[in-house]
């Protein structure tokens, strides 16, 4: 997840007055995105398929990466 400004292959969407972004292609994959608020930042499930080795960025197992 990261700050962008839309382009020509991204769908938009306004949720709550939040104005998300995400490359429609992506979007077929991943169908149904569900973005939550967590402790330490956000919870993203979709019906991608991560594999179980954590999240480089952010040093946290499930929480930035699933």
């Amino acid at each position: 997840m990261a700050l962008d400004e839309p382009k020509d292959n991204d769908d938009v969407f306004d949720v709550n007055s939040y104005k998300f972004v995400a490359d429609k292609e992506f979007m077929k994959e991943a169908k149904t995105i569900k973005v939550d608020f967590a402790e330490m930042g956000f919870k993203i499930d979709s019906e991608i398929e991560f594999d179980d080795s954590g999240c480089g960025s952010c040093g946290t197992h499930g929480s930035c990466c699933s």
